[in-house]
């Protein structure tokens, strides 16, 4: 069994005090410490972000399945008009517009 034990524990740490001071153990801690929450952070920050846009691309695709007549089991008569007819509907109507004034 190479399993690290209490004696074990204690003779890395004594090696780690007389490599690095007791006066530095303090500050090792603290920055060892604060990078361990910064990147738990840090990796709860980006599975959010990978959420987020598997939430946006699902209703990007969703509204694009909508919209496009290809993929709709509706009759192509039934589709919105054409944007030249819409055109000449506008023009229509500020022609009279402008007539009766």
């Amino acid at each position: 069994m190479m399993g690290i034990g209490f004696p074990e524990l204690m003779i890395i740490l004594v090696i780690i005090m007389i490599i690095f001071g007791a006066g530095k153990l303090p500050e090792i801690g603290s920055a060892f410490g604060n990078s361990i929450k910064n990147f738990k952070k840090s990796m709860k920050e980006a599975e959010e972000i990978q959420e987020s846009a598997n939430i946006e691309s699902a209703e990007t695709e969703v509204g694009a399945s909508d919209s496009d007549p290809s993929q709709s089991d509706s009759d192509p008569s039934q589709s919105d008009s054409d944007p030249s007819q819409e055109e000449a509907t506008k023009d229509t109507a500020q022609a009279q517009d402008t007539k009766e004034n």
